[in-house]
């Protein structure tokens, strides 16, 4: 099984529910993207108006975000989509709150691929904001709760974007917003966590040299439907693809 390149995302759901991979990335069957991922969509599109725009009032960076969000969720089923939209003004506030002190980013959602010589595919990926007066990297993630400290998938992929970026001594940090509250933390270790990105990625490889056919991954690995991945509709497409 071949894979043309590898993202952080990718290989952190390799890493941490490999089943869920090999749904999604063999087999082919991706779960239904619902309100959650949507306002983190719509809640970037309006942080990165007023951070480009410095003195748009909040209310218009808001309205940047809700014009996204209505139009991702149109035609979507999730019943939740009204209270996702409702919690986003306070998230644009606060994740403005922290990061128009740094200025103008230099760059906005800007591609990196990084191929290191013993990987076949490239990791290629998106990183959300850089100041390259600063040397300041910074993913922006949205949540229902406060993490007390940076998430170590999180951390890989800033490492991984620092890395392409600006190389390992650049300040890698990521943003989480809330409805109540917002912080950021800056990344340690930034070599540690992209030789980790590096490792995972060679395990990727030699597990998709295995085969080319998808149901031999189905049957080498089995689902853990208790997994907060496995919620909603895509524990039955679970059911349906594994048997069980």
């Amino acid at each position: 099984m071949e894979f043309v390149r590898h993202s952080p995302s990718s290989l952190n759901l390799f890493c941490a529910a490999p089943a869920m991979f090999v749904l999604e990335k063999i087999v082919g069957r991706r779960q239904q993207v619902g309100a959650p991922a949507h306002r983190g969509t719509a809640v970037e599109d309006g942080v990165t108006a007023g951070l480009l725009n410095p003195d748009l009032p909040i209310a218009e960076c808001v309205a940047v975000a809700n014009k996204k969000y209505d139009t991702i969720t149109a035609l979507s089923p999730d019943a939740r989509n009204a209270e996702f939209r409702a919690t986003m003004p306070a998230m644009i506030e606060g994740a403005l709150a922290e990061l128009r002190p740094y200025g103008i980013p230099s760059a906005c959602q800007g591609a990196v691929t990084w191929h290191p010589d013993d990987l076949r595919c490239p990791i290629f990926g998106y990183f959300d904001y850089h100041w390259d007066n600063l040397g300041v990297i910074v993913d922006l993630k949205t949540s229902a709760t406060m993490p007390s400290q940076i998430k170590i998938s999180h951390a890989r992929q800033a490492s991984f974007y620092a890395h392409c970026t600006a190389g390992d001594n650049a300040d890698a940090r990521i943003a989480y917003v809330t409805p109540k509250k917002k912080a950021v933390y800056g990344v340690e270790n930034i070599r540690d966590h992209l030789d980790a990105l590096h490792k995972i990625a060679l395990s990727c490889e030699r597990f998709l040299s295995l085969s080319e056919d998808p149901q031999f991954f189905v049957d080498l690995i089995c689902p853990d439907y208790e997994a907060f991945y496995w919620g909603g509709p895509t524990r039955q497409i679970g059911y349906e693809t594994w048997g069980f």
